[in-house]
């Protein structure tokens, strides 16, 4: 109640324009120009792939060192990391272009940490230490591909945000083009 009548003194709240959804005239459709592309759909499989390995990486990291982490608490904010790649992956599937940002964010913290904790794990690989459930060396391996994994995220990110998959355009149904157009750019071709 209160939403409609900020829209109607001229003030929309922020309830009624997150609830705003593009409608196009009569006769026309929206659709988003930039999502055909190849590239696009190529950058947004390579995004979520990225996003994918990344929490996979840490998964086998987390359980294959539980045992020598700083606490519970390290480990199930971990996983929780995974589990928001995982999240990211899917939105970026259903073509959100908004999380990619948050991504490559996640993804710089993410780097200093796996480049501060490799040389952790390689020292820990002495006799007299109890092992985690994967060795040590494998674990410090792991933490440093992690890094460039965690730069060619941030950098697939800011291409795919780059690439303005929220772009809408009105079209004709049916995808003619309007007057005097030809849909590709050039020159409409003359009438006959």
């Amino acid at each position: 109640m209160a939403d409609t009548a900020a829209v109607a003194r001229g003030r929309p709240s922020f309830y009624a324009c997150a609830v705003q959804v593009a409608e196009a005239r009569e006769g026309y459709e929206l659709w988003r120009p930039n999502r055909v592309k190849a590239e696009t759909k190529s950058m947004k499989a390579v995004i979520a792939f990225v996003l994918l390995v990344s929490a996979v990486l840490l998964v086998i990291i987390t359980i294959g060192g539980w045992e020598r982490l700083l606490g519970a608490s390290v480990a199930v904010m971990t996983l929780i990391w995974a589990g928001l790649y995982v999240l990211f992956a899917l939105l970026v599937l259903r073509w959100s272009r908004g999380i990619l940002p948050v991504a490559a964010a996640l993804a710089v913290i993410l780097a200093i940490f796996a480049a501060i904790a490799a040389p952790d794990w390689f020292a820990r690989s002495k006799d007299g230490l109890d092992s985690p459930a994967l060795p040590e060396d494998l674990l410090g391996l792991l933490c440093l591909v992690l890094v460039p994994v965690q730069l060619v995220l941030i950098a697939v990110a800011m291409v795919g945000f780059n690439q303005e998959w929220h772009v809408e355009e009105e079209r004709p149904i049916g995808g003619q083009p309007l007057h005097g157009e030809d849909g590709g750019g050039g020159a409409a071709p003359a009438p006959a």
